[in-house]
């Protein structure tokens, strides 16, 4: 046999292989179930659904604490696109949001050094997302987050510096709990 021959057969041999692998590529993912999470998905069968549209029908309850009350703030401004809170809601939110300050390193090595300290805050919240119409909970959780700071000897500075740990601790433990939620409710929609 002839080297052109070869090449002939060896590349007829390569692009049915290629077509049997490109076909077995398809086929995986006309069966796959990846859906945005965020998005919007219009069923053939009824309105369009998804996360985004659970979230925004969800109400939260008022808050105990400062910072309970920044967390929710920020739920509600991330559910709600800006708009506020629901006028009829699906679901209600129930949050129990705790805080503890954290000695993380002291640097300090006599008790004239002025050097400062460096703390944390952790805040904590368990979450409890109840339908209103059957009073069923329908997802709950908790999620942590923990926000470092320095502690300088000015004690002002030190108290402000410790309540901004605790608003950045807030945002980022918002942002955990809406994707916490739109996990739940895609599952739900998915049902």
């Amino acid at each position: 046999m002839l080297l052109s021959e070869r090449i002939i057969r060896s590349s007829r041999v390569a692009g049915r292989a290629g077509l049997l692998v490109a076909a077995a590529g398809l086929l995986a993912l006309s069966s796959c179930t990846v859906r945005p999470l965020y998005g919007v998905t219009v069923q053939s069968f009824g309105p369009a659904s998804g996360a985004t549209a659970g979230l925004a029908a969800i109400a939260i309850k008022p808050a105990n604490t400062r910072y309970e009350q920044e967390v929710r703030n920020h739920l509600v401004f991330m559910f709600g696109g800006g708009a506020g809170e629901p006028s009829a809601s699906r679901y209600s939110l129930d949050l129990g949001v705790t805080s503890r300050r954290e000695s993380v390193v002291s640097v300090q090595r006599t008790t004239s050094d002025n050097e400062p300290t460096a703390g944390a805050v952790r805040l904590r919240s368990r979450y409890t997302l109840t339908d209103t119409a059957t009073g069923e909970i329908v997802a709950s959780g908790e999620r942590s987050v923990r926000s470092s700071y320095d502690i300088p000897r000015q004690r002002f500075a030190a108290l402000r510096a410790e309540r901004d740990a605790e608003d950045r601790a807030a945002r980022e433990l918002a942002e955990q709990l809406r994707l916490a939620l739109a996990q739940n409710l895609g599952k739900i929609s998915a049902r």
